[in-house]
């Protein structure tokens, strides 16, 4: 904000409505009016605006149902396409001369017709409307209700929100027996953009100026406080902007949207704006995520070495914010019906579950993965098969489907399903990242917490999970944190590994901020106890081993493997359409299952050398195959062999440089070779021109003294979706939009419109705004702004106020820079602190730099206020990453040690995100599933005595 021309203000979690309200000027102005033609042959050709959607009866009018598929084409003009391969991914448009065309791209063609797969539209020219068809549609105008949720409750229905409807227009068509309209016309109805022409029913807008139906500048400005004609003009402006410059409008986005429980919906307005305009996939411009630094350049020979995918396929790999949900038994407290957040318009399809059914449902459907998986063994399991004769893929369907096995997630406060042993390594879990601290101390460790919410009552427990009437406290039996600093974690932690610091180790690092790939190198040795994490987990390594030799030996493991993103997985469930679960079948209506061996005694020898499944079977990324044998061929010479033992012959991985050395050999962003190989495979899928992306560094190899001795730049590769070729720097989507190959989506374009049934019961298959989570309404917290006593302990004769509690990344302390050393202490008053308003601090009689007391349902915070007029009402910051290591007294309402920043926060799954196998919304790790949300949380602050003690 110091630098920018504009700042728009908008009241915290209310960016989606900002976002519809410039929408709606742009379609209005733009596709519309104007009908800019840059902007409607990019929704045309790189966008599911075209596609056709069934519109299904709902009382006297109509909702929006599934996209209309190849297999459903029987009995009109394309019936030939009905019985194709893959059908039923085959999405389907009308040209401008009313002819029914399934065009190239969609997930059916990926996995069914090579050389199909690309955006090639092959001279059609795609209606974005039906009322674009030469000869007009062949159907009436009908009404359509839309979900919406910005109203206020009515008095005595408070608990079902502020949701409701709104009753649009769109023109129609008739495909056979289907009634169907296009996204396009379902996105302006959405956006409230009216075309007076067609005689569309509904209600619309009379103007900019109208506050009384969704989407206008006046109705964002009621909810965001932004002023209405601020938000038209920045919307008008990013268009003007990208329509002058070829698409070169961008939007950067911070970690903050990300944290509230509504991210996605939130994201989907905004990525909605730059996609509207034609700008994704344009070098300056689109839609860039500033989070961290995240992404691993070097991606393919990185996963080969970090899921031991040389040895063993395939890895487990758990999707985390559910894991401690359960492990945490943050479930126990939650209680949120999953109605609660349903449309009005929903069918009921979440009726009667809590959210955390909907994790077990999602789990039992491979949809997302879940370690522990089963409430056995797995080891066992196979050793169960073997002993009866019988297959143990076979075994373990045949015990779930007779109630014999269930999943670890129906029972997580079951000793048999506890976390027992857990390493943290290169995280401050009990401090910076695990939302919900205090259920971690009270349940995962077992030591004093301060945990303030009642756990649900009867009516508002989860009927797939099994109840116990005490929760345990104190799940682990070690925990074990390498580090190099003093943190949250260590504190707790029963050992201690001394780690190095970047200065001395080897290592390598990549972001997708910079277009290099750098090497850490060590400045001095590691001192005293101090090892590199390298050199930890050989040495864990190698006792695990010995210990091996008499205690678990060679022993059989079956895996359960989510259904996968990038692979046919994607899929298994047709139309979006949730069945039920009347069968069991691997690999469709349940995980995969793969038996694979484990050979303990030589994990450390494995680790030390690189496998041999990554030459015979080959690496995969993306979905993109690599041949890596010249590759391997060459490290043998380069680092050498192992002479004996298990890993006999295989090239040596036993120092951290031979590793370096590894990753960037296997991955087609540092190896040219890789990268034309890659490229070639997708050219036989698509059709299209790709190799020469990267065919002028083919004989390009970065390897680790290249980068010790300066930035290398990396070469482009079908890992990931931008082009640096030419010397050009990245933007995410130029290969897809210059190069005409697909998103990895249903119709293989970029999505407004999602038609699974549970995007459906959300009411979330087009952008919407969704406000912050009336906490208040759902789990009985105080609302902000309340001054009512609470009745807390140490609160009376104290005035007390209820504020939005955000906790941003850290204005003196992220990452490299944390906040325990003198230089940061001194900028940041010596501890913790929250930042408040003047407003807010003259309600409870706080004045700068006094002691206050925070708390809500989830525990307590002590701090130091800090009361700036940069601060808005209502709101409160407590930056994150503020360790309860330093200046942290106790707490008059606890009576414990003050808390840090997540002590305030917890864990809320939203259903939505947990929905797997069925094209993009399909599992991929570190893709999809739950955020660690944490913004929509509300606190009650009161000032303490300012005599603390320790």
């Amino acid at each position: 904000t110091k630098f920018a021309d504009e700042w728009l203000a908008p009241h915290p979690g209310t960016d989606g409505a900002l976002a519809q309200a410039m929408g709606h000027v742009i379609l209005t102005e733009f596709h519309v009016r104007d009908r800019a033609p840059r902007f409607l042959d990019y929704m045309a050709r790189f966008t599911d605006a075209p596609y056709l959607v069934t519109l299904e009866r709902r009382g006297d009018a109509y909702v929006p149902g599934r996209f209309l598929t190849a297999d459903r084409l029987a009995g009109t003009p394309a019936a030939d396409q009905a019985g194709t391969v893959n059908a039923a991914s085959k999405t389907v448009i009308l040209s401008r001369e009313g002819d029914v065309v399934v065009p190239n791209g969609s997930l059916g063609h990926r996995y069914g017709d090579p050389g199909r797969w690309n955006l090639d539209l092959e001279g059609v020219e795609p209606a974005l409307s039906v009322a674009d068809l030469a000869n007009g549609p062949a159907g009436e105008p009908v009404a359509v209700d839309l979900p919406r949720f910005d109203l206020a409750p009515q008095e005595g229905a408070e608990h079902q929100g502020g949701a409701g409807s709104v009753r649009r227009g769109v023109p129609t068509h008739r495909v056979g027996e289907h009634l169907v309209t296009t996204v396009y016309d379902l996105l302006l109805a959405q956006y409230g953009v009216n075309r007076p022409g067609l005689g569309l029913p509904g209600t619309w807008p009379a103007g900019y100026d109208d506050p009384a139906t969704p989407g206008t500048p006046a109705w964002q400005e009621e909810i965001t406080g932004v002023p209405a004609v601020a938000a038209a003009r920045i919307g008008r402006e990013l268009a003007q902007n990208a329509l002058d410059s070829g698409g070169r409008s961008m939007i950067i986005m911070g970690a903050g949207t990300n944290h509230w429980f509504h991210s996605d919906t939130i994201y989907r307005t905004f990525l909605a704006l730059v996609t509207m305009t034609g700008c994704q996939g344009v070098n300056g411009g689109g839609w860039a995520h500033y989070v961290g630094q995240e992404k691993v350049r070097p991606i393919t020979g990185f996963q080969q070495y970090a899921n031991a995918a040389d040895w063993v396929r395939p890895p487990r790999l758990m999707i985390s914010t559910a894991f401690w949900y359960l492990a945490t038994d943050q479930w126990r407290y939650d209680g949120l019906p999953a109605d609660a957040l349903a449309s009005p318009l929903a069918a009921g399809k979440l009726s009667g579950r809590t959210t955390a059914d909907t994790l077990v449902e999602s789990v039992r459907r491979g949809w997302t993965p879940s370690y522990p998986t089963f409430d056995r063994n797995p080891l066992d399991l196979v050793d169960e098969a073997e002993a009866a004769g019988k297959d143990p893929v076979r075994h373990v369907v045949d015990q779930l489907s007779s109630g014999e096995l269930d999943y670890a997630c129906t029972d997580p406060d079951d000793p048999a399903n506890f976390p027992r042993v857990l390493t943290v390594w290169r995280a401050n879990l009990l401090g910076s990242s695990g939302k919900g601290n205090e259920y971690f101390l009270r349940h995962l460790l077992g030591t004093d917490a301060a945990v303030r919410a009642p756990e649900s009552g009867p009516d508002r427990r989860p009927r797939d999970i099994a109840w116990h009437d005490e929760a345990p406290r104190g799940k682990l039996d070690l925990l074990v944190t390498a580090d190099f600093r003093m943190t949250s974690t260590t504190l707790f932690s029963d050992v201690v590994l001394p780690a190095a610091t970047w200065y001395e180790k080897h290592d390598l690092s990549s972001t997708d901020m910079h277009p290099f790939v750098h090497s850490f190198n060590p400045a001095i040795n590691p001192p005293w106890q101090t090892r590199t994490d390298f050199d930890i987990f050989h040495t864990i390594a190698r006792r695990v081993s010995e210990m091996s030799v008499t205690h678990l030996g060679v022993r059989k493991d079956v895996v359960a493997v989510p259904l996968a993103h990038d692979t046919p997985d994607a899929m298994a469930t047709p139309h979006g359409e949730v069945l039920p679960q009347d069968e069991l079948v691997p690999g469709v209506t349940m995980s995969k299952l793969v038996v694979v061996e484990r050979d303990y005694p030589a994990l450390a020898a494995r680790l030390a050398a690189l496998g041999p499944l990554t030459q015979e079977a080959g690496m995969v990324t993306k979905g993109v195959a690599f041949d890596p044998t010249p590759e391997v061929e060459r490290l043998a010479v380069t680092n050498g062999v192992v002479a004996e033992g298990p890993a006999a012959g295989r090239p040596r991985l036993d120092r951290d440089t031979h590793v370096c050395e590894m990753i960037l050999a296997l991955s087609g962003t540092t190896n040219g070779r890789l990268a034309v190989q890659g490229f070639e495979d997708l050219e036989r899928r698509t059709g299209q021109r790709l190799a020469d992306l990267a065919r002028d560094e083919q004989g390009k190899r970065v390897t680790f003294p290249d980068v010790q001795s300066r930035p290398t730049p990396v070469i482009t590769s079908p890992e990931w979706s931008g082009s640096e070729h030419g010397g050009r720097r990245y933007s995410a989507f130029v290969i897809n939009v210059e190069r005409l190959k697909p998103w990895h989506t249903l119709t293989g374009r970029q999505h407004f419109f999602l038609d699974h049934d549970w995007m459906t019961e959300l009411g979330e298959q087009l952008p919407v705004y969704r406000p912050p989570l009336d906490m208040h309404r759902l789990f009985g917290d105080a609302r902000v702004g309340d001054t009512s006593p609470t009745g807390a302990h140490g609160s009376e004769g104290h005035a007390e106020v209820a504020v939005r509690y955000l906790t941003p990344h850290s204005k003196w302390s992220i990452h490299s820079e944390y906040q325990d050393n003198l230089f940061m202490l001194s900028l940041s008053r010596g501890g913790p602190t929250i930042w408040m308003s003047p407003q807010d601090a003259e309600k409870i009689g706080v004045a700068d730099n006094d002691w206050i007391e925070s708390y809500n349902r989830n525990g307590v915070v002590v701090a130091r206020a800090i009361v700036s007029h940069r601060m808005p009402e209502g709101t409160v910051f407590m930056y994150h990453a503020k360790d309860r290591t330093v200046d942290v007294p106790r707490s008059e309402t606890s009576g414990l040690r003050g808390g840090i920043h997540n002590s305030l926060t917890r864990v809320l799954l939203k259903p939505t995100h947990l929905i797997g196998g069925y094209a993009q919304l399909s599992y991929g790790f570190n893709y999809i599933g739950p955020t660690g949300n944490q913004r929509d949380e509300v606190t009650v602050i009161r000032r303490r005595s300012q005599e603390v003690t320790y």
